[in-house]
Parts: structure tokens; sequence; C-alpha cells
């Protein structure tokens, strides 16, 4: 069995004359967020402790998030994302997978938010643009849904 890019697997899956030799050869993973997120870390080297410290989320509740115990709300999604320093694609699946919207680039926060991203930029570094441009701070959670 072996680990491919999903383009390439796609490519495979679409071009494939038989299924059975996509299921035989290939590995299938259920893609949640924790999984995501533990895939991240990995990917990244990265220490769980360390990206919910420089998330400025609550640990109990960020926890929870890579647990898959608690839905968070989208800001709190957005500041995870800067934390791990995902790419701009990859803040896309966390966002999705989280069951929050994606960014839309034709959105003000969310082109700053793009801009950041694509950046480089902290998440300090992120509330202090969106700050200066008198948007909503990720910190400054009005979605209580988590």
């Amino acid at each position: 069995m072996t680990h491919k890019p999903t383009s390439e697997f796609l490519n495979e899956v679409i071009d494939a004359r038989s299924l059975g030799t996509i299921l035989d050869d290939n590995v299938f993973t259920e893609m949640n967020l924790p999984n995501y997120l533990a895939f991240l870390l990995q990917e990244k080297g990265l220490k769980k402790s360390d990206v919910i410290r420089d998330s400025n989320i609550n640990a109990t509740h960020a926890y929870q998030i890579f647990s898959g115990e608690r839905r968070a709300s989208r800001n709190k999604i957005l500041q995870l994302v800067f934390a791990i320093h995902a790419t701009f694609v990859e803040a896309q699946r966390i966002l999705k997978l989280s069951g929050v919207n994606e960014l839309y680039c034709k959105n003000r926060r969310d082109a700053i938010l793009i801009h950041c991203l694509t950046n480089s930029k902290s998440l300090n570094e992120t509330e202090d643009i969106l700050y200066d441009n008198s948007e909503l701070l990720l910190a400054d959670d009005i979605d209580k849904r988590g």
C-alpha cells in the first residue's frame, strides 16, 4: 500500500479502468479535523502544546478541538491555522473540515487573512493588520458557537 499526493491519486481514480486495483493498492484515510491537524503537526514537526500556546486559545478548549470533542468557531479555527503555520490550501481544508466557511477573497476581512497567510504572517502580526484596517480581530470571537 502506498501513500500518494491527493492530486496524483485523484488522476489515477479518474483514469482507472478497474476500481479493484485502486481499492486494493492504496491507503484510504478517514479525513476529519483531528486527523488532518495531527497530520499537519507531524508533517511540520510541531508540538501540539506549542501550537495551542501560539494560538492564544484556552488550552482546554484547544485540546478539545484537536480531539474532535468540541466544535469551534471560525475565528478559533483561524487562530489554529496561523499557529500551525498553515499554507492557504491547508487553511482552506482545515476550515472545510471544521464545518465553517472557507476564506473568500471578495470579503474584505478574508482578503486580509488570505494576504497574511500567503505572506507567512504570525497570528500576532495578523491581529495587528486586522486592527489597523478596522476589522474584527480573531481573538474577538463574536461567534460563540465553540
